[in-house]
C-alpha cells in the first residue's frame, strides 16, 4: 500500500491487489486494518461518491480532485487552491481542518 508512492484506494482495491497477489485476507480486515491506520495518522479517509471512501497514502493536508468518469481521485497541487478567509466556527467550537474535494467530468465532444 505504501510502497508505490502516495495513492487513493479504496478497500476494494486493496483487498483486489492482495488477492491478485495470491494473499487471503478477508475485506473486513482490510476495512479493520485500514480503519487502525487512519486512527494511527498514517491515512486519510475521503468520501466522494456515496458509500465508497478512498483512504489517501498522504496524510498531509491537502486537498483533491474526483474524477466522476473513472471514479479517480487526484491530488490538487500544494498552493493550487486559495481558500481566501474561512468562516468562524460556532461558539465553542474549532476548525481542526479542511478537506476539499473538487468533482470533474469530462467535457461533452462536439
Amino acid at each position: 500500500m505504501f510502497g508505490r508512492g502516495d495513492r487513493h484506494l479504496s478497500a476494494e482495491d486493496l483487498h483486489a491487489e492482495a488477492q491478485d497477489a495470491g494473499e487471503s485476507v478477508s475485506l473486513a480486515t482490510v476495512y479493520n486494518t485500514l480503519h487502525q491506520f487512519t486512527d494511527a495518522g498514517l491515512v486519510r479517509p475521503l468520501s466522494a461518491e456515496g458509500q465508497r471512501t478512498y483512504f489517501d497514502t498522504n496524510a498531509s493536508d491537502h486537498h483533491h480532485f474526483f474524477i466522476e468518469d473513472d471514479g479517480e481521485m487526484v491530488d490538487i497541487p500544494a498552493g493550487a487552491l486559495d481558500l481566501g478567509q474561512l468562516p468562524e466556527p460556532p461558539e465553542g467550537m474549532e476548525i481542526v481542518n479542511v478537506d476539499i474535494v473538487v468533482r470533474l467530468r469530462r467535457k461533452p465532444t462536439a
